[in-house]
């Protein structure tokens, strides 16, 4: 019921409430029944449709978009981008709809004089992703003429009072509407719509759409050109017809992108093609009044589709495959014009009228006669309830030949001039004997009634009686086709685009067009046909009282109401039968798994018999009804309690599913696993074969080969055997020390272990080490080294043996030595596997000190080309010497040296410390000094000499 106020129920608070909830959870409530289609549409993935009807002013627009609000409240949890989109677009839609098609009546303030079905797309998943809107019969005539105490259509007084001064500017307009002939006698009506507010929303509202602002800037043309085509004034001087305000067809030329020269020939002329010939007809006064008119109506209706095709099109579901994305499911809207009785009803309110008549047919069909007729071919027990049947008023209006819509397109169609006096004779003489129809012709004592005016037909919702003045001219709705090329031909692209048939030639014959009412008619039987498709939901609005009080609630209007729209019927047909109906296949196929007995099938003798086993299973048997081919469920209590059940066991079936599920891809994943592993497995082998087979390869033969196989290169062996090819590479590299060690002689032995020995010491420290020339090892005894004292050295050499009992002459050489005191003596070492003996060579070689092996702890050389040599000893008594040959070779010795004390004492398997540095630390009885190197040029030989921190040996720079 309209309460004519504001109430605080359709918050989010009351959408929290109702969502989810069934019907008999909660009160009644606008969201109880769009939950209600919203979830049948979900749960059955079948099309549901809420239809809103009610008289004008009952509230029915405001009881859509609040259905429309709840929808999209409760959709998209997860906040889709695209799917927010869509609702915006569809919510949006409701505001600019309403501006261009609503206007201010007796009855309504924001009366819909157009009728609005709504289809809302779903995927899968609930959630909206499109939509399509049909508009029906938009009221045009109200652009030039509206009844006492009504307005024109919002959108006019929302650019007047809402545009800024600029765009008024632009479009030559003043905001005063009482300057417009078109809305003037509206223009001083109070009225609750805010139009300075509302302009600025549908204009926001055009954007979030997806208008472009050319278009809708166009769109502001449009009405502006509406209002100064009401303002221009014709009259005739002597033939001529001329535009009295002249000056307006230059702003009007302008608004439409055309030329003002075209536009007022469109106005004054009518061009008319006779056979090949074509002739330009000048208009009477009435005729340019009538056609300006037309013009005005027609531009206005054209915006109106266009405005409507635009939205459709970018809220069109696209690209969606039902394969991919699931069943494509729908929720309806409709809401229309009500039932309208006026103080002077003509061809529109018939229309509108016709249109209650079908919607209130539908309902009888599908909730009154069908149902109580489905209860008796089913063997359901029925007591017949009596319920007024309207189909007898349809076929008054829309039977085919014998209707009014018929009769008044055939007047229409009759050569010459026909009048709606005549069309009301017509009427007269068929339908005369009618029970539903009346005129003062049959009824000559009905004073209401005007000769050759009114006529009468008892509508379900009460008698209505209709001018037919206007009738026939607003059926033919004739357009004169002068005003389609000119728009056709504008500069404009949406102006254009409105007028496709202005593209066709003046001599050029076309069919007959449809008429109005034949259009309508169509447009009706085929809602009715697509909402018969759809489960129904209604929505009944009641207007509480004709005054829009909140206070007043009138109990009488309330009583009649109910009375014709049948709600009585309805309840009674509701109460006695049964809330929801489905054949015994469907209802197993939903309600299956609640019991054991039908789950997962059955093997009861039939369908019918299952179902009885899983009623009585749950204790339903008393509240059912079982017919011949469906189940009849009578209270909606015992239905939701069969969808708790469901979707309890739901979750278990699809928890078991994804078990199921889960072990057959987790199966699934250890058989690849392993065939991954098992492949792996034969590859590594296979590649692990594959690079022992190339090692074969290579190395056969090797012990044949000089090299014994350093020339070949190692293939690149698997990851997986990286550390077994280097353990493998070791031991071919000991096989080939051993094999070059075996051709070795065993006389050469020592010296190789004493290279090798240096090499792992020196090598990268030192830059000459002398592994190219052969080790003498003891070099005083050669000649060439000290050929004036070899002679005294060798039975020095045999005493020390027979006194130390030495087995092996490590090394000897004459040295350069520095002590203690900076005294700087040529001396010589000659060391042997069990002592390091200092001799002085000018005295016969007399031992001057005598160091054990096992008191050496460690050699210290230097990084240069040098012969310096320190020996550490434990007691820090080291020997700070510089070797050198009085012979004319000038090899380095530091590396023999080296080399042969580390081999002897890894075969006593004692460790030598040997470092390389520059300086050198050492150490003299107990005194830590340096001794560093420096090269100088035209040092003759090598010389030490002393240093604030120790000593410095400077050797020659040649």
């Amino acid at each position: 019921m309209n309460p004519y106020k504001n109430l605080n129920i359709y918050g989010r608070d009351t959408i929290e409430q109702y969502k989810g909830r069934e019907l008999y959870e909660r009160p009644p409530h606008l969201f109880a029944i769009a939950d209600a289609a919203y979830k049948a549409m979900k749960r059955r993935s079948k099309d549901t449709c809420i239809v809103i009807s009610g008289e004008s002013g009952a509230g029915k627009t405001e009881a859509s978009k609040y259905i429309m609000q709840y929808i999209a409240a409760i959709t998209n949890p997860g906040q889709r981008a695209e799917v927010e989109r869509v609702k915006n677009i569809l919510l949006k839609s409701n505001c600019v709809l309403e501006a261009f098609g609503n206007a201010k009546t007796n009855r309504n303030d924001n009366s819909s004089r157009f009728g609005k079905y709504m289809d809302i797309n779903f995927d899968f998943k609930g959630d909206p992703i499109g939509g399509h809107i049909n508009n029906y019969l938009l009221e045009k005539s109200r652009v030039i003429v509206q009844q006492s105490g009504e307005r024109s259509f919002h959108s006019f007084y929302q650019l007047l009072q809402g545009g800024s001064e600029q765009l008024l500017r632009s479009l030559h307009l003043q905001k005063d509407a009482s300057a417009y002939s078109y809305i003037c006698p509206g223009a001083q009506l109070k009225c609750s719509i805010n139009d300075g507010a509302e302009f600025k929303a549908v204009a926001d509202a055009m954007k979030v759409i997806g208008f472009k602002q050319e278009e809708i800037q166009t769109v502001y043309k449009i009405v502006a050109a509406i209002l100064h085509l009401g303002n221009l004034k014709f009259f005739v001087d002597g033939d001529t017809p001329i535009i009295e305000n002249s000056k307006l067809v230059s702003v009007i030329a302008e608004l439409l992108s055309t030329k003002a020269e075209l536009v007022e020939k469109a106005l004054l002329f009518r061009t008319v093609a006779t056979g090949r010939d074509v002739i330009d007809k000048q208009h009477t006064e009435q005729e340019a009044t009538y056609g300006r008119d037309a013009f005005a109506k027609a531009i206005y209706e054209r915006l109106f589709c266009w405005i409507v095709t635009h939205i459709n099109d970018v809220i069109e579901v696209k690209n969606y495959d039902t394969t991919v994305h699931g069943k494509n499911t729908v929720i309806g809207v409709l809401d229309i014009y009500g039932f309208e009785i006026f103080d002077n009803n003509s061809f529109e309110q018939f229309c509108i009228n016709y249109c209650n008549e079908k919607l209130q047919q539908l309902f009888i069909q599908l909730v009154l006669k069908q149902e109580q007729e489905e209860y008796q071919r089913e063997g359901i027990p029925w007591k017949h309830i009596d319920y007024f049947n309207n189909q007898v008023i349809v076929d008054l209006v829309e039977q085919q030949h014998k209707g009014i819509i018929a009769i008044l397109d055939d007047a229409c169609m009759n050569v010459g001039k026909v009048t709606d006096e005549m069309f009301l004779e017509a009427l007269n003489s068929k339908l005369g004997k009618h029970a539903h129809f009346s005129s003062r012709k049959l009824c000559a004592t009905d004073k209401t009634l005007e000769f050759d005016r009114d006529f009468r037909i008892k509508h379900y919702a009460g008698d209505v009686i209709y001018s037919v003045t206007g009738f026939i001219d607003k059926n033919k709705d004739t357009l004169f086709q002068d005003f389609k090329r000119l728009m056709y031909n504008s500069s404009n692209p949406v102006l254009k685009m409105m007028w496709p048939e202005g593209k066709l030639s003046i001599t050029e014959v076309t069919k007959r067009p449809l008429t109005a009412a034949t259009l309508f008619k169509n447009s009706m039987i085929a809602l009715v046909d697509n909402l018969t498709l759809k489960e129904p939901y209604y929505v009944r609005c009641i207007k509480p009282n004709d005054k829009k009080s909140p206070q007043l609630f009138d109990e009488e209007r309330c009583r009649h109401q109910v009375e014709y729209l049948g709600l009585l019927e309805n309840v009674r047909v509701r109460r006695a039968g049964f809330a929801y109906r489905q054949s015994y296949e469907k209802f197993l196929h939903r309600y299956k798994m609640i019991s054991e007995f039908t789950w997962p099938n059955h093997d009861l003798p039939s369908d019918k018999e299952a179902v009885r086993k899983l009623i009585e299973c749950h204790g339903f048997q008393h509240d059912v009804a079982y017919g011949k081919t469906k189940l009849f469920i009578r209270t909606p209590r015992t239905l939701f309690t069969l969808e708790e059940l469901h979707a309890k066991m739901l979750v278990r079936i699809v928890l078991f599913l994804q078990k199921v599920w889960r072990g057959t891809l987790a199966r699934l994943r250890y058989r690849r696993t392993r065939a991954a592993l098992t492949i792996a497995r034969h590859y590594r082998r296979h590649k692990v074969r594959a690079h022992l087979r190339e090692l074969l390869r290579r190395f056969r033969g090797v012990r044949d080969l000089p090299d014994r196989g350093r020339s070949i290169p190692w293939p690149a062996p698997p990851k997986v055997l990286l550390r077994f090819q280097e353990a493998l590479q070791n031991i071919y590299h000991r096989w080939r020390a051993a094999e070059l060690i075996r051709s070795v002689p065993p006389e050469v032995l020592p010296q190789l272990r004493a290279k090798v020995a240096a090499m792992e010491l020196l090598k990268g420290h030192r830059a000459d080490i002398g592994l190219q020339r052969a080790w003498q090892g003891n070099y005083i005894a050669l000649k060439p080294d000290s050929p004036q004292s070899s002679g005294s050295f060798t039975p020095v050499a045999n005493e020390l043996k027979r006194k130390d009992k030495y087995m092996n002459i490590l090394f000897s050489c004459h040295v350069r030595k520095v002590n203690r005191f900076n005294k700087v003596e040529d001396r010589a070492i000659f060391i042997t596997d069990r002592h390091l003996y200092k001799m002085d060579p000018m005295k016969q070689y007399k031992v001057m000190k005598t160091i054990p092996l096992y008191n050496l702890v460690g050699l210290s050389v230097s990084n240069g080309k040098d012969q310096l040599v320190v020996f550490h000893t434990k007691d820090n008594k080291d020997l700070i010497v510089c070797l050198f040959s009085n012979g004319p070779s000038n090899d380095s010795r530091i590396g023999e040296l080296v080399g042969v004390l580390a081999s002897h004492f890894k075969r006593e398997k004692r460790s030598l410390q040997v470092s390389v540095t520059n300086p050198v630390q050492c150490s003299l009885h107990g005194r830590k000094c340096t001794v560093s190197v420096e090269t100088r040029v035209n040092q003759p030989q090598p010389d030490f000499t002393k240093h604030r921190s120790g000593f410095v040996l400077c050797v020659p720079g040649n």
